[in-house]
């Protein structure tokens, strides 16, 4: 399976250094370039719009510097790696771009080793973080679980949709940018009385996004994320009762079991995911549910 793809912003005032952290990225496959401003200063608001896995950020910038902007970002919300782009070898200026919520360095002139390794490193982080929040949010639903107040349908059968909801956030899915498409496309096919299997994802896309594109991508993204939990479940407990409720039902098993080889190091990729199969299998699922 094509590992999923990083979405990067950059800020940065120079042209020619935007082009070339730009060529790095796409040309050693390290993730997608979502946006850059820098030239009149940082575009705060559209970084926080686009919500970005890495911003690879300039300290020197006309108005606001690298370190004003982070600690901006970080107070309202923004959770991406920071990566400061900079000479600066100050220990003092260091000390306060961490305290700022900088994540990593890259110095200047721009090195393509150091830009890969970089990213490399945030990826991994990333993905650490994300796996060890995943498993928490499982683990407390399965706690949650018995706790389940009773279904109640609702005008428009919201009730369909908090069951699609449900089972995504059992399998860690619902922080994921893609779990509100995902529910965009269920309930449309649900209303519409067809099935994933007989129409185009990309026609529904288009009928549900103004990006149907980036749409499909973090639809994409969020499935893998949901295999990948189930994966590291049943590495560490074959027995998990999520993990044995839903590995053979969201997912084709035989792609959970080579996930699980991926993770353990035995296979050079993991699963491949079907967004239509596994859109009819989680619609099938949140039924079963409605009908307990």
């Amino acid at each position: 399976m094509k590992k999923p793809e990083m979405e990067i912003y950059i800020v940065e005032d120079d042209p020619s250094v935007v082009h070339v952290l730009e060529d790095i990225i796409e040309d050693n496959d390290l993730g997608t370039v979502s946006g850059v401003s820098g030239e009149n200063g940082v575009d705060v608001e559209e970084i926080l719009l686009r919500r970005p896995d890495v911003v690879l950020m300039d300290f020197l910038m006309p108005g606001k510097d690298g370190v004003q902007a982070a600690e901006e970002l970080r107070e309202r919300g923004l959770r991406a790696k920071i990566v400061m782009i900079s000479q600066v070898s100050s220990k003092e200026m260091i000390g306060k771009a961490y305290a700022a919520g900088i994540d990593f360095f890259i110095s200047k002139p721009i090195n393509l080793l150091e830009v890969k390794t970089v990213i490399a490193n945030v990826e991994k982080q990333l993905k650490n973080e994300k796996t060890i929040t995943n498993l928490k949010r499982m683990f407390m639903n399965e706690i949650d679980d018995m706790a389940k107040p009773e279904k109640t349908e609702e005008p428009g059968d919201s009730g369909y949709e908090r069951e699609i909801r449900y089972v995504l956030s059992r399998v860690g899915m619902s922080g994921e940018k893609g779990a509100d498409d995902i529910v965009k496309i269920c309930v449309y096919l649900r209303n519409s009385g067809k099935r994933a299997g007989n129409v185009s994802i990309g026609r529904l896309c288009e009928i549900l996004s103004d990006a149907p594109k980036n749409m499909e991508q973090r639809i994409r993204r969020a499935i893998a994320a949901g295999m990948s939990n189930l994966a590291h479940l049943g590495v560490e407990d074959y027995m998990n009762e999520t993990f044995t409720e839903y590995s053979n039902t969201l997912f084709p098993f035989e792609e959970v079991r080579c996930e699980m080889d991926y993770i353990r190091g035995k296979r050079r990729y993991g699963g491949k995911v079907t967004i239509k199969k596994f859109i009819d299998a989680l619609m099938l699922e949140a039924e079963n549910h409605r009908e307990i």
